[in-house]
């Protein structure tokens, strides 16, 4: 599956990885490549709990680009 992350990076220069579609799912790192890596890891884990609760995984985002 994929899904949409957004990565900010916030007043003390750490950048900060969240993906929208599974609540909760936040991480972060001191560059952009290490929030990747650790997001990647972070929704793994997230969907593995998941599952072994039970519990239903959320849809990944679907967007479209609209060139204006």
């Amino acid at each position: 599956m994929r899904y949409r992350v957004l990565i900010e990076q916030d007043e003390d220069g750490v950048f900060v990885a969240e993906v929208p579609s599974l609540p909760g799912c936040v991480t972060q790192g001191g560059t952009r490549q290490e929030a990747l890596s650790n997001v990647r890891e972070a929704i793994g884990l997230y969907l593995e709990s998941l599952e072994a609760h039970g519990d239903p995984v959320p849809l990944p985002i679907t967007e479209e680009i609209v060139e204006v």
